[in-house]
């Protein structure tokens, strides 16, 4: 399911929490990024106004697209447009605790969590250890000198 994060709404419930008050955008965006490759899900996060000057930071990630509403839009504008743009409404999820965004959501039978126990689930996702990577052998099979030395040590014939 694709997410839409309403950006600075995120960040503020976290930077409430005295041990991350120092987080800014381009922290949010790796955690959340990590958290997205963990649950092999992809998502968009907006935040309001233009953003920091250097956004090569907040950039380049295959599963995590950030946005930032400008001068004239702020975020749950841009939010709602996804909303209503969206041909699956129903495969969304929007993460904010603004009335009008969780309405918006609503009105599309979109699915809506609230900021803060968005951020309880993707804590709850990072304590958990990462998935390992699959074996090579999955996908391509054991190599002939190991075939052989199974074939071997069974004393079965290779032919």
């Amino acid at each position: 399911m694709p997410i839409l994060i309403d950006g600075y709404n995120l960040l503020r419930i976290i930077q409430k929490k005295e041990s991350m008050s120092a987080l800014d955008e381009a922290g949010l965006t790796r955690i959340l990024t990590d958290y997205l490759q963990r649950i092999r899900d992809r998502g968009q996060i907006i935040f309001d106004g233009i953003g920091p000057p250097d956004k090569s930071a907040l950039g380049g990630f295959r599963n995590l697209e950030v946005f930032f509403s400008g001068q004239h839009l702020d975020a749950d504008a841009v939010i709602e447009e996804k909303i209503e743009d969206s041909t699956a409404p129903r495969s969304l999820v929007v993460v904010s605790s603004d009335r009008r965004l969780v309405a918006a959501a609503k009105k599309r039978k979109a699915v809506s969590i609230g900021a803060d126990l968005f951020w309880e689930t993707v804590c709850k996702q990072m304590e958990k250890e990462p998935p390992r990577p699959e074996p090579r052998e999955k996908r391509h099979g054991i190599t002939e000198s190991e075939t052989n030395q199974w074939m071997d040590l069974f004393g079965m014939d290779k032919s």
